[in-house]
């Protein structure tokens, strides 16, 4: 079998040229190592609160903002309103889901969670994410521990006011799971 000439130029080069075909790092990765709490607690460990919570934020403003697409009729001020019982249900929708799209990943030897509506600066080239075992779960419990500590309707108004609102309710306050004053131990999720 003959090579032309331009095509063995192309080979060669691409073998000299570093990063290029011959040059390359073996990508590794390993998964992170659970401590006895991440595995087995029913509760969301302390120092994934805050992930927690804006995991929850980012579904249940999901969740509203298609519900409210789906109103033909805007208010008198423009905006589409859900009714209460709409929103609520919505919220509990948002709560019930499987959250099989979330899990636990290193980053920079830190674990994180990770999945939509999470992002945790620059991504790993290379990583291993733990999902399902008693992640959906626990992100459900916080969930619901939210609409528990403060009510469908007062979450609802956080959301007309804007995401930013609605995580700064549920994350940032000064008890919040984000809040730089958050105890160290709080009272489990």
């Amino acid at each position: 079998m003959r090579l032309s000439l331009p095509l063995l130029l192309l080979l060669l080069g691409t073998w000299a040229i570093p990063g290029g075909l011959g040059v390359r790092a073996p990508l590794t990765a390993t998964a992170p190592e659970l401590d006895d709490e991440e595995k087995y607690s029913a509760h969301m460990p302390a120092h994934l609160r805050c992930d927690a919570c804006k995991a929850v934020t980012y579904q249940m403003w999901q969740h509203l903002a298609k519900a409210e697409a789906k109103i033909h009729t805007p208010d008198s001020g423009g905006r589409r309103v859900l009714s209460e019982s709409v929103y609520t249900d919505v919220l509990d929708r948002s709560c019930s889901q499987t959250w099989q799209d979330y899990g636990v990943r290193e980053v920079n030897q830190v674990k994180r969670l990770t999945g939509p509506g999470l992002s945790n600066g620059q991504e790993p080239r290379i990583s291993v994410l733990i999902t399902g075992g008693p992640w959906p779960t626990r992100l459900s419990k916080t969930c619901l521990h939210y609409l528990g500590e403060f009510g469908e309707d007062q979450i609802y108004e956080a959301h007309q006011q804007g995401r930013g609102a609605l995580k700064a309710l549920l994350c940032d306050g000064p008890q919040g799971p984000c809040s730089e004053e958050a105890p160290g131990t709080r009272a489990e999720l």
